[in-house]
């Protein structure tokens, strides 16, 4: 769940609202917001852009949350979400996140307690309005999506940007002594671009100033009583370094309740 870091334009006026998207048209235009954010300014190379599209093979199984700016013309997308539950996930290709971690613990686990998962992913908020109002817009979606769908677990892959470990050697080993998920719900990194998460010894490292210094998403979650799987994963593609987030939905209930009151 890659972020950007431009800098914000001021937008005057803003009327925003949050939906699933309902058709093509709505998912053209996700599409379009994600290239923006992870090829235009991120440097991604992966292969799925088709023109101005951030597109790959999930986006016509997964639902898509969009914040919109009812104050602009066209109303534009400003920021979105794609969720996809384990019941469509396992119907055709996996999750998302499989092939950067294996998550036979956490899909087992659920399976035992009878939860049904999401995985968050392909998050991405216009530089312009990356502030409180536009999150707690998309995570009231999140929400009422929850709700609707009774979901146990949420999860998802949560990225630093650019693809050096030694410059997030400090935010990665914080999340390795601090948030490390149980072992009944860890997800591990997989494959040839899979890395310790953490390289750096409890003592070798300031936890407040490494905190600080996490991406505002990875914070945002952790927050909320996100957990971290096992390792890291490089992904050159998006030109990030990806770790796993798992967020228990009943454990956080109460902080999401109180965000989404602000919200509405």
């Amino acid at each position: 769940m890659p972020e950007a870091s431009s800098r914000p334009v001021e937008i005057p006026e803003r009327r925003l609202a949050v939906r699933l998207a309902q058709g093509q048209a709505d998912v053209v235009a996700a599409q379009r917001l994600r290239y923006d954010i992870f090829f235009r300014d991120m440097g991604a190379q992966a292969g799925g852009p088709a023109g101005d599209r951030d597109v790959d093979p999930y986006d016509m199984l997964c639902d898509h949350l969009l914040v919109e700016d009812h104050a602009r013309p066209g109303s534009p997308v400003v920021g979105t979400y794609r969720l996809l539950r384990q019941s469509i996930a396992e119907a055709h290709d996996g999750f998302y996140s499989a092939h950067e971690f294996d998550l036979s613990a956490v899909i087992a686990h659920g399976r035992r307690t009878g939860v049904e998962l999401l995985e968050l992913g392909r998050s991405c908020v216009d530089p312009a309005y990356r502030d409180a109002g536009t999150i707690q817009l998309l995570w009231r979606g999140i929400a009422d999506y929850l709700q609707q769908h009774r979901i146990g677990y949420m999860f998802g892959c949560a990225s630093f940007p650019g693809i050096d470990p030694v410059e997030h050697a400090e935010g990665l080993s914080f999340l390795a002594h601090d948030h490390l998920a149980l072992p009944e719900l860890r997800a591990r990194a997989i494959g040839p671009d899979a890395i310790p998460l953490g390289s750096l010894a409890i003592g070798g490292y300031d936890p407040r100033l490494a905190l600080r210094r996490l991406p505002p998403l990875i914070k945002a979650y952790l927050r909320v009583g996100a957990q971290v799987g096992e390792g890291a994963y490089i992904d050159r593609a998006f030109n990030t370094i990806d770790v796993f987030v798992l967020m228990p939905v009943a454990r956080i209930a109460s902080r999401y309740a109180q965000r989404f009151e602000v919200a509405a």
